[in-house]
């Protein structure tokens, strides 16, 4: 082990955590990095379409590199959190000097609107951990029915709109827009592979409707409709005959139906363009209107996990306005409100620190950004006498009191054995669907 400075804690091993820790165990910490799934990847694993092979198997090859780094160790079926495996004050207490949470926006954002809580109503997280095999959603039944209503413009809606339309085979996606065409997150690539489904006739009818509120505000109709139609000479062959269409101006007000029936429709507030301080933004008319729909999916954003004992506000943990320890004008410190101080110890990174903002790029660059503040803290710090002592008596404690402690052993296990499987099928790629079957090909 030896040569280590710092006994550096970090929670979650997406991207963000991923990096964090190689930084810092690139300048003299021990890491201790905890997951509290079995896989590490986060996102990156579980959050990628499932066809995209080539962008996933890049990155497991750099997460594997990280986690073969000798002062970083990996401990995954672990969770950081209230009602997990410990908290960060356990941490601290154990010795560890610094906790970076890295944890992302594992939480749900919602709209609060009546009606939220009927059957066939999620979130996107839901829907995109099921496709890609995230237990325990991977296992979970989803009241998938004929008509979806898609809440949201982004690339995260047009990824379940593929699942819907290339997977499930519905008959019709409708994805519900608060803004105009001109608004819309998605990129070319994502719409070259629904295009083919698009239903053209309603697109136009749709750019008909809004292109005078458009133009009001100086908004270039023909370039938006390019975002759509650019896509077509590149489109994907279809595999369903699922209509895909788009209601734009429309936000969410109730969701009809009924707990015994499910979900009937979804009562729109129909929207207007205004220009406020030299930005576009979405008023409401007050007229609204009904989409007929029996599933809805909010594809909105995430949020933090409330559970996690750290203050939140807008969606992210807190953190210092005024840092001790900034890195490019960027604060990574937790805050308490109630002592109005830094929270000693605890830093933030990736979504935990700025919710759904940015994609794997973005994630690493604020993780060692992150290990950057970390590491300007450490070094005000006393030495630690005995880090790799300290380290291993927590480690054995953990051993001690926590089944199926997942190690970097294992994980090597477990790709072997599902590459196996992949091979036996005959398939591209391969995951188990649940935490024992990968329990069992690892031995634990």
């Amino acid at each position: 082990m030896g040569d280590c400075k710092y006994l550096v804690a970090v929670a979650g091993a997406g991207p963000a955590g991923l990096f964090a820790a190689r930084k810092l165990a690139e300048n003299g910490a021990r890491v201790a990095l905890f997951n509290r799934d079995v896989k590490p990847g986060g996102l990156a694993e579980y959050g990628i379409y499932p066809d995209k092979l080539k962008m996933k198997e890049g990155l497991r090859r750099q997460f594997a590199s990280i986690l073969a780094h000798p002062h970083i160790e990996y401990f995954g079926n672990v969770s950081v959190c209230a009602g997990g495996s410990f908290v960060v004050e356990d941490l601290l207490m154990a010795g560890f000097q610094a906790v970076l949470v890295a944890t992302g926006a594992q939480g749900t954002k919602w709209l609060r609107l009546p009606g939220e809580n009927l059957p066939g109503v999620y979130h996107a997280k839901e829907i995109v951990y099921h496709y890609n095999l995230l237990p325990p959603y991977s296992q979970k039944k989803y009241l998938l029915g004929k008509r979806v209503a898609i809440v949201g413009a982004g690339n995260v809606m047009m990824d379940i709109a593929r699942y819907l339309i290339r997977e499930r085979k519905v008959e019709e996606v409708i994805a519900v827009v608060r803004r105009g065409p001109a608004e819309v997150k998605f990129s070319k690539q994502e719409m070259e592979a629904l295009a083919a489904n698009l239903d053209l006739a309603a697109l136009e009818a749709e750019f008909a409707r809004v292109g005078p509120v458009m133009r009001a505000v100086g908004q270039d109709v023909e370039a938006a409709r390019a975002a759509f139609t650019d896509a077509l000479p590149r489109a994907l062959p279809p595999v369903s005959s699922t209509r895909f269409r788009f209601e734009f101006l429309a936000s969410p007000v109730r969701v009809m139906g009924d707990w015994l029936n499910g979900v009937s429709g979804l009562k729109v507030e129909e929207n207007t363009l205004v220009a406020v301080d030299g930005t576009i933004k979405a008023r409401g008319t007050a007229q609204t209107r009904q989409i007929e729909a029996d599933t809805v999916i909010f594809a909105i954003g995430d949020t933090v996990d409330r559970d996690f004992c750290i203050p939140v506000f807008n969606d992210s943990y807190m953190a210092c306005k005024q840092p001790r320890f900034p890195v490019e004008g960027i604060s990574f410190e937790a805050f308490n409100p109630d002592t109005n101080q830094p929270i000693e110890g605890v830093f933030l990174a990736g979504w935990a620190r700025q919710a759904s903002t940015g994609l794997v790029g973005y994630a690493r660059k604020d993780g060692e950004l992150a290990a950057e503040a970390v590491l300007q803290y450490l070094r005000t710090l006393p030495a630690l006498a005995d880090v790799d002592g300290l380290y291993q008596r927590f480690v054995n404690r953990l051993l001690e009191t926590h089944l199926r402690v997942v190690r970097r052993a294992d994980l090597q296990r477990l790709e072997a054995a599902e590459q196996a499987r992949a091979a036996e099928l005959g398939l591209p790629d391969f995951k188990f669907a649940s935490n024992d079957e990968m329990f069992a090909a690892m031995g634990l």
